[in-house]
């Protein structure tokens, strides 16, 4: 991911969002530019706002519908005749009987130029409400992000907008599909402002109204294509890599005179190999998120699965070919992942679950069945480096580029491994 990106990560995503292809062509340039007035503004609002919620100000309602409709003017530039409240928000309002509930925005965007049509809802709930926790609305009982997913459903509108003051929850909620929630924080507008330019960008009231091509709907729209595009490409890339590995284990059994795999069906040894690719794939979010402990120095050069790519490129295919160090690395990090490590100048917690479990496939570590790993020494197979590099390059690149396990889209690669489980 590149730096001009960076602000994805400081996002809260759940679902599929857009795609950076995508926002290269929108953006070309970069996010659109946020005028030093306005956001000296903002600052200032929410800093204001934010005083009134510590403090539990006796005008704290007050001020928390000026700070919401500050953000809606100044960052979106929603003025009188786009944003409505109070009454104006009735065409909005919709009766959902089989839920034993009414859902009304608190306020709408509309469209003046086409008789106040709801271009959007707003629901706006208390400071320091959680948005994504269980509450009682009527005889419904949801969260309000699936309120809002409900609403929009409703209306068949495809995005409304959920706040509390400090987090602004883009919903996209398309009839039939699964629906994204992606958050933006205030108090990060002023120490990151990539994320407010990012904000402004997507979510003012112009997207709206721009050639139908750069609304948020058809950037949806390609970006699910372009996820589809990589899903199959990934797919492909995925099996072949499979098929390599499953190679190389059979070159293995054949020079331990077919001992290795005597008791192992076809179908076991595609499943170890398809298993391998997705603790490669785990691995790699992981420590891309900041949850194992990629950065020690000692990890990164023993166990890290992100960093050896790179580290078997810079090697001659001679030399790969002939090592047979990265094969017994990956099956420490799966051990260590598995069972933890507990070392004066290393920890890490054991994990368990079946995924990494090294008695689930023995023979991935040269032992064989009904072995364990804790009393029964494992015999590295002769895989060479170049194997293993194929591995990496079929799961961490994409045409060339380098995919980031941080990328939001990146989290539907699950469906690669529906696809070849199937």
């Amino acid at each position: 991911m590149s730096a001009k990106h960076e602000w994805l990560n400081l996002l809260e995503i759940s679902g599929p969002f857009l795609a950076i292809p995508v926002l290269r062509e929108v953006f070309p340039q970069g996010l659109e530019e946020l005028d030093t007035t306005r956001a000296r503004r903002l600052r200032s609002a929410y800093e204001e706002w934010r005083d009134a919620v510590d403090g539990d100000d006796a005008d704290l309602t007050d001020v928390h519908v000026a700070w919401i409709d500050e953000v809606m003017q100044t960052a979106l530039e929603a003025d009188d005749q786009l944003l409505k409240s109070g009454t104006a928000v009735a065409a909005g309002t919709v009766e959902l009987p089989e839920h034993g509930a009414t859902i009304t925005a608190e306020r709408v965007l509309v469209d003046p130029t086409h008789a106040g049509a709801v271009l959007a809802p707003i629901h706006v709930f208390p400071p320091d409400t959680d948005l994504s926790a269980s509450k009682k609305f009527d005889e419904l009982s949801c969260s309000p992000a699936d309120r809002m997913a409900l609403h929009l459903r409703a209306l068949s509108l495809p995005f409304g907008l959920v706040t509390n003051g400090e987090r602004w929850m883009l919903v996209h909620a398309p009839s039939g599909q699964v629906a994204t929630f992606a958050s933006w924080y205030a108090r990060l507008w002023g120490q990151e402002p990539e994320t407010l330019r990012a904000f402004v960008s997507l979510l003012g009231v112009r997207r709206f109204f721009s050639p139908e091509q750069d609304q948020l709907p058809a950037l949806f729209d390609r970006s699910t294509k372009h996820q589809d595009e990589v899903t199959d490409a990934l797919g492909d890339q995925v099996r072949r890599a499979i098929e390599v590995l499953v190679q190389a284990l059979d070159r293995a059994d054949q020079d331990r005179n077919r001992e290795l795999l005597r008791d192992v069906k076809p179908p076991e040894l595609y499943e170890a190999g398809l298993t391998v690719m997705m603790r490669l794939v785990f691995l790699l979010a992981a420590e891309e998120r900041g949850l194992l402990l990629l950065g020690e120095p000692r990890y990164d050069s023993f166990y890290a699965v992100s960093t050896l790519r790179m580290q078997l490129r810079a090697e001659g295919d001679e030399i790969l070919e002939r090592r047979r160090s990265a094969w017994s690395r990956l099956l420490a990090v799966f051990r260590a992942v598995f069972g933890g490590i507990d070392h004066p100048t290393l920890r890490l917690p054991a994990m368990g679950g079946s995924l990494f479990d090294p008695d689930r496939f023995p023979f991935l570590e040269g032992r064989l069945k009904a072995t364990s790993w804790r009393y029964h020494r494992a015999e590295p197979l002769p895989i060479d480096d170049r194997t293993v590099l194929l591995l990496l390059e079929a799961i961490q690149t994409f045409k060339g580029q380098t995919l980031s396990y941080r990328a939001p889209d990146v989290e539907q690669i699950g469906h690669v491994y529906e696809g070849l489980l199937e």
